[in-house]
């Protein structure tokens, strides 16, 4: 079930506070808080939908031990230019000298 945010309406203009209502897809967006009866509008913000190409997923697929297991090198920045292997083959350190 989503997330949405939903902003305060007030009659001068001026941002109002904002709130997170877990919601179905199909439910109609709300018009009014449920707790307080303030008027609210539902406002577009970014979405965090899990799958193949999520942040999670991305950080799990590229994790030490898969580029271990498929052969990679991996290098870490460590100032300046250079770079310091932390797994697999290859020379323990590159820099620009």
């Amino acid at each position: 079930m989503p997330i949405y945010v939903y902003e305060e309406i007030r009659e001068d203009g001026t941002d109002g506070a904002t709130y997170e209502f877990f919601q179905q897809m199909s439910e109609a967006p709300l018009v009014r808080h449920p707790d307080t009866g303030v008027r609210i509008r539902r406002i577009p913000a970014r979405t965090a939908i899990g799958g193949l190409w999520s942040d999670g997923a991305m950080k799990k697929s590229v994790s030490d031990d898969k580029l271990a297991k498929h052969g990679f090198t991996k290098y870490v920045k460590s100032g300046d230019g250079r770079y310091e292997k932390t797994l697999g083959d290859g020379p323990s350190m590159i820099s620009p000298d």
